[in-house]
């Protein structure tokens, strides 16, 4: 993976255009994700992103990593996982990322914001057809079971919380969690025994909107 840095050939206007944007994503940053910036090199985009829930990479949390060439944003940029993971359009070597937004679909005018947006779509919705990995393109369309199991035990090996303890960063599904653990804990105290079915069928059912969701956000993309 080639790290070296290609500010000096950036017009000032791109390097405003991108600073601008990074500093917008770390100020409202998308549900999810969390961008790290490196203030000496700005064509070095790095980013956390929550593992979806509902998908095999859930209570993961994934470091990505966007490249920039000098001639960004006319050329799209080449996007790598850090973290290692198990996914069709990942290539298992150098984590390097295969999306049609950054090849065909490419357009000078998407931000990073977008790219971002759409690699976390592919945690949802992985892409066989364009596969990296053949094995798990393979194993997604003939035996999911299996790719799951595997995905998920590269997530538990990888990907978890501790990776990123250092960083002082926390996902926003943890947070959430937190906040209804502490809210159940306080409500059903005294009537355990007759909330406990309905609370259940409640995380189901909120768990099923939120994936449905990330489904329907991710056609866009």
């Amino acid at each position: 993976m080639n790290s070296m840095s290609n500010v000096e050939n950036l017009s000032p206007q791109i390097i405003r255009r991108v600073s601008k944007e990074l500093q917008d994503l770390t100020k409202t940053p998308p549900e999810g994700i969390h961008v790290c910036i490196n203030e000496e090199d700005i064509t070095d985009v790095q980013a956390i992103i929550d593992g979806p829930a509902g998908t095999p990479y859930s209570n993961g949390y994934f470091k990505v990593k966007l490249l920039l060439s000098k001639n960004f944003p006319s050329v799209p940029p080449k996007a790598f996982f850090l973290t290692k993971i198990f996914h069709p359009n990942v290539d298992t070597k150098n984590g390097e990322i295969c999306v049609n937004t950054l090849k065909k679909d490419w357009n000078p005018d998407l931000g990073i914001k977008h790219i971002l947006l759409t690699i976390k779509c592919l945690l949802i919705v992985p892409n066989p057809e364009s596969a990296l990995n053949e094995e798990a393109g393979k194993l997604l369309l003939e035996h999911y079971d299996d790719y799951s199991r595997r995905a998920t035990m590269m997530t538990e090996i990888h990907a978890q919380a501790s990776k990123c303890s250092k960083l002082g960063y926390k996902s926003s599904e943890s947070r959430q969690s937190n906040i209804e653990n502490q809210h159940s804990g306080n409500t059903s105290q005294g009537h355990a025994g007759s909330t406990s079915s309905s609370s259940v069928s409640g995380s189901d059912s909120r768990q099923s909107r939120i994936i449905q969701h990330q489904k329907e956000s991710c056609r866009c993309y």
